[in-house]
């Protein structure tokens, strides 16, 4: 890791085997690397997610039998980890949505 590169905050979760396949956790990885060195990664590996805030996304990894998403910010000096979770329906559920604002407001009133 380079000095340059953003640290990963994790809000909640973390990325291990199992539940995730080590094929799944290593490209968890190099794309959490390549968001620390300042890389925007685009679909199909990483979405915005307005829903829950500005620089909000979700980066999609495809494991042999599921499909795992985590939620994350990109802020100045630091990439936030709010959410991991196994994607089961066609839209985020709202739960989801509501604990990633939520752990947000957490994050953004203990960092002022």
């Amino acid at each position: 890791m380079s000095p340059d590169d953003k640290p990963l905050v994790w809000l909640q979760g973390e990325i291990k085997s199992p539940p995730f396949s080590s094929v799944a956790r290593l490209e968890a990885g190099f794309l959490l690397r390549r968001l620390q060195r300042g890389d925007k990664i685009s679909m199909p590996h990483s979405r915005p997610m307005p829903p829950i805030g500005r620089r909000c996304h979700e980066l999609r990894i495809q494991d042999v039998d599921t499909t795992w998403r985590l939620v994350y910010r990109v802020d100045d000096d630091a990439v936030l980890i709010l959410h991991i979770f196994a994607k089961k329906t066609p839209s985020t559920p709202k739960a989801v949505l509501d604990t990633c604002k939520l752990r947000l407001r957490g994050y953004d009133e203990a960092t002022r």
